[in-house]
């Protein structure tokens, strides 16, 4: 959701390296306008005050600007410490003695999608309409293809997986009735925190005897690198995921996708993509009884039935695959 952003950045002349997690770099490895990737070395969690002061200490001097997308102290807090002249960001955690240029921070009910929050960043108006670009070299996509043993457009990606929460994660059972209904070999992919659901849905696909199973369920989660799901992504027939870091990826990549929200909203973190289509039952006319608690944005459902997944059936997925 960052994309834009840095495309805008890029195209008015500005240098971009990226300071990322391992985890998330490879995304930003396939943004052509980045010329550099940082990958910073924080466990999730704490202040690392001792380790942002030593990478602080080899940026000094190199860098113009800090353009800081997360709203946390501890983020706006290694540019300070590099004495980057100019920092901007959203208020937020105390920041105001950390960043030099601060935008004033919406409430989250009023907040405009994320692509056009983040874009905002960079100074400009009209940034509503930018849409995420990822690209991937096409020798890096077959080469990953071929360790694992697929083909380009020769199967669907399910991504059960939703870091946020079991608000935001469409029931397994549901996944795996889908799968069944699939013309063709089926991927599972998630990180390894989500290989229990992923295996939850292979395990129901394969008690089920149906003439209609594909050959195969492939069972990737937590056995790929963040790389090589980037190139199973970018050459699936279609993907069906949850609102994730994954279906985002998908949107970068232009691939058709089905995209289920549940206790978040498509008005806030739309996959922007025009091969994309949205289930929310908050949207759908045609639902009785309407869902009054969506979007709640809660991890867990607050009143513990989860209406706004659980009544969103495979055969609504399949019709739009």
């Amino acid at each position: 959701m960052t994309e834009p952003l840095l495309r805008r950045l890029s195209a008015r002349g500005e240098r971009l390296s990226v300071g990322a997690l391992p985890w998330v770099a490879p995304v930003y490895r396939a943004m052509p306008q980045v010329a550099e990737v940082i990958e910073f070395p924080f466990a999730h969690g704490g202040l690392q005050l001792r380790e942002r002061r030593r990478l602080a200490r080899q940026m000094n001097g190199q860098f113009d600007i800090a353009y800081i997308c997360p709203n946390s102290f501890k983020s706006a807090l290694l540019p300070y410490l590099a004495g980057i002249p100019k920092r901007v960001g959203y208020l937020g955690e105390a920041r105001v003695g950390v960043l030099t240029h601060r935008l004033k921070n919406p409430p989250k009910a009023q907040r405009p999608p994320m692509v056009a929050f983040y874009s905002a960043l960079s100074g400009e108006a009209d940034v509503a309409q930018d849409r995420p670009c990822l690209q991937l070299d096409s020798a890096a996509v077959n080469a990953s293809l071929s360790q694992l043993g697929l083909t380009h457009g020769g199967y669907y990606v399910l991504a059960p997986g939703a870091e946020f929460g079991p608000a935001k994660r469409w029931p397994t059972s549901h996944f795996a009735a889908l799968a069944r209904q699939l013309d063709l070999p089926v991927v599972l992919l998630g990180s390894a925190k989500e290989a229990a659901l992923c295996a939850e849905i292979a395990s129901a696909c394969q008690q089920q005897d149906h003439p209609e199973v594909p050959d195969q369920i492939i069972n990737l989660a937590g056995k790929t690198s963040l790389a090589q799901a980037l190139s199973v992504i970018a050459a699936t027939k279609k993907i069906v995921s949850n609102d994730s870091g994954l279906m985002h990826v998908a949107a970068g990549f232009g691939v058709p996708q089905v995209a289920i929200f549940g206790s978040s909203s498509p008005l806030h973190t739309p996959p922007l993509n025009h091969r994309a289509a949205v289930l929310w039952l908050k949207n759908d006319h045609l639902y009785r009884p309407t869902l009054d608690c969506a979007p709640c944005f809660e991890r867990v459902c607050p009143l513990g039935h989860t209406r706004c997944l659980q009544d969103i059936s495979a055969a609504s997925v399949l019709q739009l695959i």
